[in-house]
């Protein structure tokens, strides 16, 4: 564990519409949220809904960071897409200084980067590629948010960025304790989520898609637990995980 957050928090995918298309509740999911991972316009968001979900964020006091993805709105950046390691260097740095533009302009600092979906699966896949966007993300030296993964945070090393690892509680695990794409998950509902939570903090366990339960590898420390704002529960999904994360945090770290 890096010790980079003080207590468990939530993060969760924010500003995923485009134009007069609207994805998630942002608006009410921002009350019960910590950080938000703003879309940076390749996989979900336009120059427009970026700048008023930074708006909606500093007007609740959440930290903000880059949520970059593969160029691919039909897809919602969930498709396999090959690209060029150069070219996803430049994406990557593309994108997040859109992001860090629209939070300059608000005095708002950038919170972290975290890469969105089909990006994250393609960089376990490929090492060039996570390093590409490793690289790109060194220039912002901000914390790197991502499901723990041991080449990752060597990598992260490797370039010297923080490295927080990250839980998610409305999809699935492998038995090898490795995620599952939402597309291949099974809907999670709002109980399963509170405790979910409550047992990935205070049992350090998460069960499998095969029915079983991994230990997780927390160890008691506080963590991050990731949300999709586009699922059909998305806002009773964040209330139940703002239940579980406050009673947890209230015996774990009050002190």
């Amino acid at each position: 564990m890096t010790g980079l957050v003080k207590k468990i928090e939530i993060n969760c995918d924010m500003g995923e519409g485009f134009g007069r298309w609207k994805m998630g509740p942002d608006e009410e999911l921002m009350k019960y949220i910590d950080v938000a991972n703003i879309a940076c316009g390749f996989h979900a968001g336009d120059p427009s809904l970026m700048l008023k979900t930074v708006h909606l964020g500093k007007a609740n006091n959440v930290k903000m960071g880059a949520h970059p993805g593969l160029q691919d709105l039909f897809g919602f950046g969930r498709r396999r897409i090959e690209v060029d390691p150069e070219d996803m260097y430049a994406s990557i740095l593309y994108q997040v200084g859109a992001l860090k533009a629209f939070l300059d302009a608000e005095g708002v600092p950038l919170n972290h980067i975290k890469p969105h979906g089909e990006l994250f699966f393609y960089m376990q896949r490929d090492a060039v590629i996570m390093d590409a966007v490793l690289r790109a993300a060194s220039h912002y030296m901000v914390p790197v948010y991502a499901c723990k993964n041991e080449m990752q945070k060597e990598m992260c090393a490797k370039y010297g960025l923080p490295f927080q690892e990250e839980l998610y509680v409305d999809i699935d695990y492998n038995p090898q304790g490795g995620l599952v794409p939402v597309a291949k998950s099974k809907t999670a509902t709002p109980d399963m989520i509170y405790e979910r939570v409550l047992n990935c903090a205070l049992k350090d366990e998460r069960d499998h898609n095969e029915g079983g339960v991994l230990k997780i590898g927390f160890h008691g420390q506080p963590f991050s637990i990731c949300v999709h704002s586009d699922m059909a529960t998305a806002l009773d999904n964040a209330k139940m995980a703002r239940k579980a994360v406050d009673e947890a945090n209230a015996k774990l770290f009050s002190k």
